[in-house]
């Protein structure tokens, strides 16, 4: 035997190696914790793992005044030329919808924001050509209605099918 195996445990572990697995268990959980956060809905309070309903959601400024207009994915057409304007959003319950709200008020560059107090859905004040998505669970069935605080005259329904 050499002096060093004398001295020493009978399995030498570096230094090195255990800071590199430190790192790694913290970068993991991290990682655990990002993916826990971002796949909870802001109405439930657990994370929900199923492919999100894109529902897009235009704030815009028109003749008419202040409305919100409906981009279908469905279609894939834009709907701005004001034919679905304060939109009907209807929804099987029990599906994640991933709402993506946009101020497109190019006229006056007005906030904007869109609130459905059914879902805990509150987007922040959204300024021209700022977007926000926000998570929820169409879990109930019924009417219920989005409005904007900015401009009370903005305001729509989405509608949870059974």
């Amino acid at each position: 035997m050499t002096k060093k195996q004398k001295k020493g445990s009978s399995s030498p572990v570096s230094k090195g190696l255990v800071i590199t697995i430190a790192v790694i268990a913290v970068a993991v959980a991290g990682g655990v914790y990002y993916l826990w956060e971002s796949a909870t809905p802001v109405n439930v309070d657990h994370p929900v793992f199923a492919t999100a309903t894109n529902v897009y959601i235009l704030a815009i400024h028109n003749d008419q005044g202040y409305a919100y207009d409906e981009q279908s994915t469905k279609t894939g057409k834009k709907a701005i030329s004001g034919v679905n304007i304060d939109p009907s959003i209807h929804i099987p319950k029990g599906t994640l919808v991933s709402l993506h709200v946009i101020n497109e008020d190019k006229d006056t560059g007005s906030d904007q924001d869109l609130n459905i107090d059914a879902f805990n859905v509150h987007t922040r004040h959204l300024k021209y050509f700022e977007a926000q998505t926000i998570n929820f669970l169409a879990d109930k069935e019924g009417t219920y209605s989005y409005y904007s605080t900015i401009h009370p005259e903005m305001k729509g329904t989405l509608t949870v099918d059974p």
